[in-house]
């Protein structure tokens, strides 16, 4: 009796390690992958900051100091820090006038435009995260 009971426990051993392999695995994999979704929303909210402070410059500095595409594209670049890489991020700045003209009361829009680089390469993510602000211009 003692005898069948020991081989049966030991033929046990082994699905028992296949089991927890498998489980680990998977366990590892959902690590990562909320890892990376959550530094993707992070990098999300802060194109959308860098946009927003981009468009404030605008709608201030809109009429009397006629802000420049470069000097808004600058506000972006130096708001956008922490995930961002600044160098790819300068290039990828738009700044429209809906209506055409930079006068008190029109509105001006900011997209930002960022290709997203993946932390780890086991999901393979070519995503380009995109903002949009909008305001109208106060002075």
């Amino acid at each position: 009796m003692i005898g069948r009971l020991r081989k049966r426990l030991a033929g046990d051993r082994g699905s028992s390690l296949v089991e927890f392999a498998v489980t680990v695995f998977l366990l590892v994999m959902v690590i990562l992958a909320v890892v990376e979704f959550s530094r993707m929303v992070s990098i999300y909210t802060d194109l959308a900051d860098a946009a927003r402070a981009g468009v404030r410059y605008a709608i201030v500095h809109g009429v009397d100091n006629a802000a420049s595409d470069s000097a808004i594209e600058g506000v972006v670049a130096s708001y956008a820090v922490g995930w961002l890489d600044t160098s790819q991020l300068a290039s990828n700045v738009t700044v429209s006038y809906p209506n055409g003209t930079k006068n008190v009361g029109d509105p001006v829009q900011v997209t930002v435009r960022y290709a997203y680089d993946p932390f780890s390469t086991y999901f393979p993510l070519s995503v380009t995260l995109s903002s949009t602000s909008e305001g109208t211009i106060a002075f």
